[in-house]
């Protein structure tokens, strides 16, 4: 009886596990006079790890707060299972800051009628494989991405039966998506996920069903059961398919266009129905036009000076550390016309460092190297992309930002229109007066884009140019750097450009500390070499190492002095975690549509970027007097 009891409950669960959890029935979304979506039916299922894509502003985001009961559609409706649990990962983390990791996992907790020991025990799991540095310092000094690595804690925390997550890779490198991607695959994983992510090897590795939302299908999704390398073929095959469904509504459409002009006597003997039917195609054919005419993309060309010097760019024996932390040392470079370097490192290893210093080598107006040397080739032209972008003033509208100083732009010699120049980067006419700051992420990113193709270049130096961009504006920014004749410094989180656009990465972090690596494969296998060399260095109590004593010798600082000294680490963490919060809250929907406090983060921002600027260059003063 034991047996058969629990092979009952076996099949129970299984039936549960596969059965429909969420049903999402003609849901529809509008922000005005603009139709995010509508009549969108889905299905999510046990066991399935469903993929969200779509072209920014498609209503990705919108799609899953509906979902999860945060926002009202404007027609439909979803149905759970009954006692099914949803969980919501957002792209903005909202945490106790003053608190540490597991206090915050804690109150998550509050709410849940489990025993303390249960509560003290999930919470130590889940700590303990996101592999934080310390759970008790609060978690306003942690970074970006282990911000988002307690946020995917906190929303595993209540173990939900359907997970909801926005965009889960945003601000983690490369070591965390793949601690994410080994998350949902292991033990803790939930019964079933859904995700909107632009990641596509992310996607590749950790979904098995795609719904891309677009203007371009009939019934406003295209949902395919597969990875995402069989739903872009799938689509492909679609799109070729509704192509020429039009081809053939066009010729059936020119055939009853002509039989409709004929005189009424011609007419008068025909049934009355082909006149019907007549009309009838031509609207068919009007919705097939409509659909393939939304088919748009980003028309990204970099702008190439077309220099045929052989050396544009050699860097010998580079080195820079701030105090005692050395970034890099005795590094060399070469760029030529074709060449494609990708950086790799951990935030804060010194990757954005690099390419300032490289950056500042035509004008010397940039961050300088300790030692070493870097020569261009004579009138090298340099083109930068920032990720804070520092670049883009969001109280001047979309006009002035894409065509600073007038109504047209001068691109490859020839002039045009902003309103056409706009048109290239999926701009619509009536956003020309839209204040930059009220834009998307992903908008803001075309801007700065639009704005590097304005500039011929010899080098690119693009720091993380991918984030918020969707897959469309991916696939082309890849086709138009692969096209680049140029040389290209890239620094990106996305394996997949990595893999595509890159003949070479540059590794920090490494057993050698900076190396070059065939692929970002080869350099974490690298990484966990210096970790186990410290963790003996520690055991033997330091050997070979200086002493206290030896340290406190060098000391010349005065006592107010290295009382500002033991702190300015600590003081340059929590001004980089407040630009990280100012940056994040800037992108929240209710401060864009505040002009007064999209004004008020937007100074405080750029104090706060001013402030951490100061403390680097302080803790450069007081590390020389140091040791002098």
């Amino acid at each position: 009886m034991t047996c058969g009891r629990d092979a009952f409950i076996d099949t129970i669960t299984f039936l549960y596990i596969m059965a429909n959890l969420i049903t999402c029935k003609n849901l529809a979304k509008s922000f005005g006079a603009q139709t995010l979506f509508k009549n969108i039916n889905l299905m999510v299922n046990g066991g399935e790890k469903i993929g969200v894509i779509g072209p920014n502003g498609s209503g990705k985001s919108t799609l899953l707060k509906i979902i999860c009961g945060m926002e009202d559609a404007d027609a439909g409706q979803v149905v759970c299972q009954k006692f099914v649990r949803l969980s919501y990962l957002a792209q903005e983390d909202v945490f106790l800051e003053d608190k540490g990791v597991a206090a915050n996992l804690m109150e998550t907790l509050a709410g849940e009628n489990l025993e303390e020991t249960a509560k003290y025990n999930r919470v130590d799991t889940l700590v303990s494989r996101a592999e934080f540095p310390d759970i008790e310092a609060p978690v306003r000094n942690l970074s970006g991405g282990w911000r988002k690595r307690l946020s995917i804690c906190r929303a595993m925390m209540l173990s939900p039966d359907v997970l909801v997550m926005d965009e889960p890779t945003n601000h983690l490198d490369i070591e965390g998506i793949l601690w994410l991607e080994k998350m949902l695959g292991g033990g803790m994983a939930p019964a079933a996920y859904l995700l909107v992510s632009h990641d596509r090897h992310f996607l590749e590795n950790c979904t098995n069903r795609i719904i891309e939302l677009s203007a371009v299908y009939p019934e406003g999704t295209l949902q395919i059961n597969g990875s995402y390398s069989q739903f872009l073929q799938e689509r492909e095959e679609f799109l070729v398919g509704q192509m020429q469904e039009e081809e053939r509504l066009a010729n059936k459409a020119r055939r009853e266009i002509e039989w409709l002009r004929r005189g009424p006597k011609a007419r008068a003997t025909k049934a009355k129905y082909r006149i019907d039917e007549a009309h009838k195609l031509t609207g068919e054919l009007a919705e097939v036009k409509a659909r393939n005419r939304s088919i748009s993309s980003v028309q990204i060309d970099f702008e190439a000076t077309g220099r045929k010097t052989r050396k544009l760019l050699e860097a010998q024996g580079l080195t820079k550390s701030y105090g005692d932390r050395v970034l890099f040392s005795d590094l060399d470079i070469i760029l030529s016309p074709g060449s494609r370097l990708g950086l790799l490192g951990r935030n804060g290893c010194g990757k954005s460092t690099l390419m300032k210093i490289i950056a500042g080598a035509a004008d010397r107006s940039e961050v300088v190297a300790d030692a070493g040397t870097v020569k261009t080739a004579d009138g090298v032209k340099i083109v930068t992309f920032d990720q804070n972008r520092t670049a883009i003033d969001p109280t001047v509208t979309l006009r002035r930002a894409l065509a600073p100083e007038g109504d047209a732009v001068v691109y490859c010699g020839r002039s045009l229109h902003v309103a056409s120049w706009a048109k290239k980067f999926l701009f619509r006419p009536d956003q020309l007066e839209t204040p930059v700051g009220q834009l998307s992420g992903g908008e803001q990113a075309r801007i700065l884009i639009a704005g590097l193709m304005r500039q011929p270049a010899d080098i690119l130096l693009l720091d993380e140019p991918t984030n918020d961009l969707d897959i469309a504006s991916l696939d082309v920014l890849e086709a138009s750097l692969v096209e680049f004749p140029g040389a290209l410094i890239l620094v990106t989180h996305d394996r997949f450009l990595l893999d595509r656009v890159c003949q070479r990465l540059l590794g920090f972090g490494g057993r050698n500390g900076v190396s070059f690596y065939a692929d970002y494969e080869q350099w974490l296998e690298d990484l966990a070499e210096p970790a186990k060399k410290e963790e003996v260095k520690e055991k033997n109590g330091q050997k070979g190492g200086k002493t206290a004593e030896q340290a406190k010798s060098k000391n010349r600082l005065s006592y107010m002095d290295q009382r500002e000294y033991d702190r300015i680490e600590e003081n340059i963490t929590v001004k980089e975690s407040l630009v990280v919060e100012l940056e994040n809250m800037m992108e929240r929907p209710d401060v864009v549509s505040d002009p007064h406090r999209l004004a008020e983060c937007w100074q405080g921002l750029e104090s706060a970027r001013a402030e951490v600027e100061r403390l680097y260059h302080r803790w450069d003063e007081l590390e020389e007097k140091k040791g002098e």
